[in-house]
């Protein structure tokens, strides 16, 4: 199964219309979100729950008040402020980075895990659907992404695809969701801060030796711009394979639940389909070359 993460250097680039426009028209695949922070494809990607369970993705100090002697030993060593007066744990707070426990002269402190979201597997009529969400305020967002992944490879059958709605950004939820890639598709905008972006995920996937792909979104808002991109592509021989028109309605189209197959939009899917055979194109000429 070849995996296709689709990346972007900030939210709100079109990354996630892209996917679930896809969803809609590539065959034989698996869809992930791994933008666990603020998920959103589970709107227009819709099924029946086969899995849900709660993911502890950090630990927190739990103080057992019968062997506590409150000498403030903790209290002293936390650099978070999680530990009260009275002696109980902030657990927003805590870090559990464990320097508490070890100055504590009673061994009454311990870590322990604590939920830090939930991770889900649907059932839908467009293949597999594996996505989470973070508990407010929650670490290891890094590490749920990770679970993600591995909950669409667990539910997978022999689908060919895997279409993955990364995370935004180049932290380490980013480099999570490329982990396993075989291409990343980078969305962007014709924008100075569009480009900029752009720039830093694109160092994130040579970085990592995968190979990247750009998708230019709007890419008539300003045209010049778009021009610039394409140049800064062409100079480091990434291949532009989408450049999709500015749509007021597929605004329109995602209030109303729909992507822009099912809102009749056929000048943005045949773009988008153009996109989709390209890079299917181009993996499978590398999957031959290796072979030969």
């Amino acid at each position: 199964m070849k995996q296709v993460v689709f990346i972007s250097g900030k939210g709100g680039t079109g990354k996630s219309t892209v996917v679930a426009a896809l969803s809609r028209m590539a065959g034989d695949k698996v869809l992930a979100d791994c933008d666990v922070d603020a998920p959103n494809l589970h709107l227009l990607v819709r099924g029946t729950r086969t899995y849900q369970a709660d993911f502890s993705g950090a630990n927190a100090a739990l103080i057992d008040r019968e062997k506590c002697v409150e000498c403030g030993a903790c209290r002293d060593a936390c650099r978070f402020d999680a530990i009260q007066e009275d002696y109980g744990v902030e657990p927003m707070a805590c870090e559990g980075c464990g320097a508490c426990m070890l100055v504590c002269p009673t061994d009454a402190i311990r870590l322990t895990q604590v939920k830090t979201g939930e991770t889900y597997v649907d059932d839908t009529s467009l293949g597999t659907f594996s996505h989470a969400r973070l508990d407010i305020g929650a670490e290891g967002s890094g590490k749920l992404v990770t679970a993600v992944k591995k909950n669409m490879q667990r539910y997978q059958k022999d689908e060919i695809w895997a279409l993955v709605d990364g995370s935004p950004g180049i932290g380490c939820v980013v480099i999570a969701s490329m982990t396993g890639a075989d291409a990343v598709v980078a969305v962007c905008e014709p924008t100075q801060s569009g480009k900029s972006d752009l720039v830093r995920v694109l160092q994130v996937a040579a970085h990592f030796g995968i190979p990247a792909y750009v998708c230019i979104n709007k890419y008539d808002l300003h045209e010049g711009l778009t021009g610039e991109i394409e140049g800064l592509c062409r100079e480091n021989n990434i291949p532009v394979i989408g450049r999709i028109p500015y749509e007021p309605a597929v605004i329109q189209a995602l209030q109303a639940m729909q992507t822009p197959v099912e809102a009749g939009l056929t000048h943005i899917t045949d773009e988008i389909g153009r996109m989709w055979d390209t890079l299917t194109a181009a993996l499978n000429e590398e999957k031959e070359n290796k072979e030969d």
